[in-house]
């Protein structure tokens, strides 16, 4: 296995701002995961609720913000290995995030990363880790020896 290149502990991974979250995606997105809790469609629901005036983001829909980030970097979703999350707060409608991580640990074409996702930038909603396969350290062909199946959550 060759060894990544152009990649150290320490680098911090290229952000991804998301500027305003959107309630009508997450009305889509409540239809297609068959999810119909109200705290996603009805912000009266989540006032009465007491937890604001905004409807709330689903968890998967902050999850792919992180995906879509580590596979901008790695050169697709097919270099990230293997992802684990934990939710640490909710998102709501209008809220500004941000995306980003940080390499932690480098095993020959393996990239392990801390990632985040925050309000704001400064609050962190969702941290976990991450291991990737970025096209740009390796000298095989794009996607050639690809093996996650011991490498899934």
């Amino acid at each position: 296995m060759t060894p990544a290149r152009g990649v150290a502990i320490g680098d911090e991974l290229p952000q991804l701002v998301i500027e305003r979250v959107d309630a009508e995606k997450m009305k889509t997105m409540a239809a297609l995961l068959r999810d119909p809790n109200p705290i996603h469609l009805d912000p009266t629901v989540v006032v009465a609720l007491g937890m604001g005036t905004a409807v709330v983001n689903q968890g998967p829909n902050n999850m792919a913000y992180v995906v879509n980030m580590l596979a901008a970097w790695a050169g697709g979703p097919d270099r990230i290995a293997k992802l684990r999350v934990r939710f640490l707060a909710n998102v709501f409608s209008g809220d500004r995030l941000v995306a980003g991580g940080t390499v932690t640990g480098i095993d020959g074409e393996r990239v392990m990363c801390d990632v985040w996702l925050a309000r704001d930038g400064t609050e962190p909603v969702l941290a976990g880790t991450a291991v990737t396969r970025p096209f740009f350290v390796s000298t095989a062909a794009p996607g050639a020896g690809l093996d996650t199946k011991n490498e899934t959550t």
